[in-house]
């Protein structure tokens, strides 16, 4: 019986004060009738939220269950030797219905010494916004502590920071300390480091899930900021035919966008590095050596690093994130 097999997870739905129901709408995630249904985690080993295998024989099983078993032929050689159980990446959707907060978040150095975490950069590849939606990432020029101070005393942060509109297919990349925030009406898939630690800045004077304030991290985010983080954060690519572009290539992660319209054979020989497809669109088999496994708009599957061949066979013109980790 073959050991492992490509791994699907049980979604975690998180509500969130700013969160709408596009997710049901685009992926059928939750039930209709929940509301602000903010983030859908796919792929986590964060403690609290820790995913669980829904296919195969493997069902129920826990993802640092699993790498404490399958150790270097789950995550990779290399990547085990790392992070060991504790899995290094972070999937999962995202929709604004309303604003986030202004926020920023640590660093690797930072992260550790406050929180005993990784730090957080994170990527977003936007599949929905409304016209005239926009996200703010950095610091227009010019702008030092002093003027941050006095925008933020006047509730006028965000006239200091780098607006940009966005639409679906792009994508952004905002490394740890860079502050920023997604605006209303943004539905988007983010990459990012295993951290859940966010220092909020501003959050529109609005009440939480409990209807009190929520609190900000003035003192914390102050530590992290990156002036020097300024302009824009968009990554820009040529969507390919069929086959792969790079989206982004960090010391963090590397993610690809494959649009498919007829059979991919992908060869993992040199990577030691587990692969996580993200499908944003359309429907597809992955053939494995002993099986398939299939995979539609909104599912996110976990490829083993023990797998070094596999084939994408679309049923219909499909696209699909792909990521792993670089060599240390």
């Amino acid at each position: 019986m073959q050991s492992q097999y490509p791994l699907k997870f049980a979604p975690i739905l998180k509500q969130r004060v700013w969160g709408g129901n596009r997710l049901h709408t685009l992926f059928g995630k939750g039930d209709p009738g929940l509301r602000q249904l903010g983030e859908s985690w796919e792929l986590s080993g964060v403690e609290g939220s820790v995913s669980v295998v829904r296919n195969g024989f493997l069902a129920g099983n826990e993802l640092p269950e699993l790498l404490e078993v399958f150790m270097g032929d789950l995550a990779g050689e290399l990547v085990y030797e790392r992070f060991g159980n504790r899995f290094p990446l972070l999937v999962k959707f995202l929709d604004a219905h309303h604003p986030l907060s202004v926020q920023v978040h640590p660093g690797d150095g930072l992260a550790a010494r406050k929180h005993r975490s990784t730090g957080k950069t994170e990527m977003w590849y936007v599949l929905a916004a409304d016209p005239g939606s926009l996200v703010w990432s950095g610091f227009r020029e010019g702008v030092d502590r002093k003027v941050f101070l006095d925008h933020l005393g006047s509730n006028s942060l965000t006239d200091i920071l780098h607006a940009e509109p966005v639409r679906p297919g792009d994508v952004l990349y905002i490394p740890s300390g860079r502050i920023h925030a997604v605006g209303a009406g943004v539905t988007l898939c983010e990459i990012q480091q295993p951290a859940d630690v966010t220092y909020r800045l501003y959050d529109w004077n609005r009440s939480g899930m409990d209807g009190r304030p929520r609190p900000l991290h003035i003192q914390e985010a102050l530590e992290a900021l990156d002036f020097s983080a300024c302009g824009e954060a968009k990554t820009h690519y040529t969507s390919p035919g069929n086959g792969s572009v790079p989206l982004v290539v960090s010391p963090h992660f590397h993610v690809n966008l494959v649009r498919l319209d007829k059979v991919l054979a992908w060869d993992y020989f040199y990577l030691d590095s587990f692969v996580v497809y993200v499908c944003l669109e359309g429907r597809l088999d992955v053939r494995y050596p002993g099986g398939r496994e299939s995979l539609i708009a909104g599912e996110t599957l976990l490829l083993p690093a023990e797998f070094k061949n596999v084939e994408l066979h679309p049923l219909v013109p499909s696209a699909l994130l792909e990521a792993y980790l670089p060599p240390p």
